[in-house]
């Protein structure tokens, strides 16, 4: 198939790329890789595949390396090169860049000096675990990669335990067995967790189960690319007292739906629940 399509605006466009299987790329992402005056890659090496599995052909058009590590001496090649009016292509190793990948510096950077950003949107890790796990999806909040020592991992575990919502992480696979079973002591053994790994790869893996029941399964360091899910935290561990002050205050100026669906995201408990307490109140108010 022929990628190629008329030249592109001047700009820095951020290209999703693959996270496992390489035909999880968009038709449009395909585009802006072949049409792009500039490739700039995360690893030009894998860029430098995908394009060859793909039938892009790079010809004279730069491919130039920027990663974490390229700094602001990096970030000043690829600015001068859209202050010339370039179209400049970024793409990450794997992946959406800024998410948990470079890219974040010089997205502002453009942005500040008035260059036109935009995306090729795409592949997702976060995205793709949270589809798989069987946890609530209504709302999440990603927390990156956790901090490698013990101390200063369960405090960052300990600032998100009451986030209403699932919690998901990247983790290294030699981590993973030891994450967990910090977050079932900071956060409770009881909450529902999955484990995804090496996900849209040939040995994609997902394991469901509570904290305890998951790190009890791991000996030793896993293999490949993992990403952790966490429920919120149960109603259980919510004071009943508490639930329903709360919706007493809220049905005074919201209907009973509302109030309990703002109740219910705010503790992080059942919805159907509280809609059904809700009513009681508000029949005996």
């Amino acid at each position: 198939m022929n990628h190629q399509i008329s030249r592109l605006q001047p700009g820095l466009y951020f290209v999703a790329t693959p996270i496992g299987t390489a035909r999880d790329i968009t038709l449009r992402a395909l585009d802006v890789l072949a049409s792009a005056e500039v490739i700039a890659a995360e690893d030009t090496r894998s860029m430098r595949r995908l394009l060859e599995i793909h039938g892009i052909k790079l010809g004279d058009r730069p491919l130039l390396s920027y990663h974490d590590h390229s700094g602001a001496k990096g970030r000043e090649k690829l600015l001068a090169l859209l202050a010339e009016g370039k179209s400049v292509a970024y793409g990450s190793e794997a992946g959406t860049p800024l998410i948990a990948d470079p890219g974040y510096h010089l997205a502002r950077e453009a942005m500040e000096a008035g260059h036109s950003v935009t995306s090729a949107p795409g592949p997702s890790a976060i995205i793709t675990a949270l589809t798989l796990a069987g946890l609530p999806t209504d709302a999440f909040f990603f927390a990156g990669f956790l901090p490698n020592a013990k101390g200063a991992r369960r405090a960052a575990l300990e600032a998100v335990r009451e986030v209403p919502g699932t919690l998901v992480f990247y983790e290294s696979p030699k981590r993973t067995g030891e994450m967990l079973r910090d977050a079932a002591m900071v956060l409770g053994g009881g909450r529902q967790a999955v484990i995804c790994r090496e996900l849209t790869k040939k040995f994609e893996e997902v394991r469901r189960g509570t904290l305890e029941e998951l790190a009890a399964g791991i000996d030793g360091a896993l293999k490949g690319e993992v990403v952790v899910l966490i429920d919120r935290a149960g109603a259980s561990e919510v004071a009943e007292g508490d639930v329903e002050a709360a919706l007493s205050e809220a049905l005074e100026n919201m209907s009973v739906r509302d109030a309990a669906d703002s109740v219910a995201k705010a503790f992080g408990v059942n919805k159907r629940k509280i809609y059904q307490l809700a009513l009681k109140l508000s029949k005996g108010s």
